[in-house]
């Protein structure tokens, strides 16, 4: 996520009421989640264990919450709460705005593009030529859509991230300050959910289509020509790429990939990562030949234990 305008590190510092190690006048231009930060962004950090991950990422400016030597060409917001100054910094660049009518005068709608009754369009979204946009769908606000994308009636396009901390008291929610994309010439069924980015985009590309039911988790990319099928559920920040088809019931860990023109079959549980141009099945995921094989031989067990009596 990206400012308005660059602020420098000392403007970071006093709107966290935090210290700061470096030059004052250092440049912060956005922040972002490790996975996508760019020079310029703010990443935090507040577990010993992700301390140099987070320092060595590419992101200049590291809210942490201890002391410690920084990086040449860094500098360092010190928080005794990175997560919640997190918070605050989306909070204040990216502030709830209400809305009082179905389809806010802030967004933009292509022409040809047809809403059906019931549906809300939020504040800054961009939906653009020959849409159609079935009833009781839900686009939340800075979504952005491309031409020819077809929604079935209750989707929902940027809910908030499932991202919590636990605390003594309960769970805190790291608040989404990102947005959906979607690409040219996709399809969505009906009552499929799609959550935002916490500070980046949750992208569905051209021309993939999904099925009814689907959940798509926050900051997640769909590739190019994809087909999911009905009741699967991909976690948060899992890259799918180009023409991978997903049967139903599938459901996968996050941080994952699963590589271009593979197939996986129905209930699967993709639990890491596969090569594209393959077909996979089961829990753990295997490739699929090789796992029928080991189910043909469990059922062979009986009759080798009948021949040991």
């Amino acid at each position: 996520m990206k400012f308005p305008k660059v602020h420098s590190l000392e403007e970071i510092a006093n709107l966290l009421s935090c210290e700061f190690i470096g030059d004052k006048n250092f440049e912060v231009l956005g922040m972002n989640e490790i996975h996508v930060v760019e020079p310029g962004d703010i990443v935090f950090v507040d577990h010993p264990k992700y301390y140099d991950k987070a320092l060595q990422s590419a992101a200049t400016i590291v809210l942490i919450n201890k002391k410690v030597d920084c990086p040449e060409g860094k500098a360092l917001l010190i928080s005794d709460d990175p997560f919640r100054d997190f918070n605050t910094l989306t909070r204040h660049f990216k502030p709830f705005q209400f809305a009082n009518v179905a389809i806010s005068s802030s967004a933009s709608i292509g022409e040809g593009t047809v809403i059906q009754p019931n549906s809300f369009v939020g504040n800054h979204v961009k939906i653009g030529k020959n849409c159609l946009i079935h009833s009781n769908v839900s686009i939340y606000d800075h979504t952005v859509i491309g031409d020819n994308v077809i929604i079935h009636a209750g989707t929902i396009l940027g809910a908030d991230a499932f991202y919590y901390k636990k605390r003594p008291e309960g769970f805190d929610q790291l608040i989404s300050g990102g947005r959906v994309v979607i690409e040219d010439n996709v399809g969505i069924g009906a009552l499929c959910t799609i959550d935002k980015g916490v500070t980046g985009d949750t992208t569905i590309k051209e021309g993939t289509k999904i099925d009814n039911q689907v959940h798509v988790g926050h900051d997640s990319v769909i590739g190019k020509k994809c087909l999911i099928a009905s009741q699967t559920g991909i976690a948060g920040c899992v890259i799918i790429e180009d023409e991978v088809t997903i049967w139903g019931q599938v459901g996968t860990t996050s941080g994952i990939t699963i590589g271009a023109k593979a197939v996986i079959m129905g209930q699967t549980g993709v639990t890491k990562s596969v090569e594209g141009g393959k077909s996979y099945f089961g829990t753990p995921i295997e490739e699929s030949r090789e796992k029928l094989k080991q189910l043909a031989n469990i059922k062979k067990i009986p009759e080798i234990l009948n021949k040991l009596k």
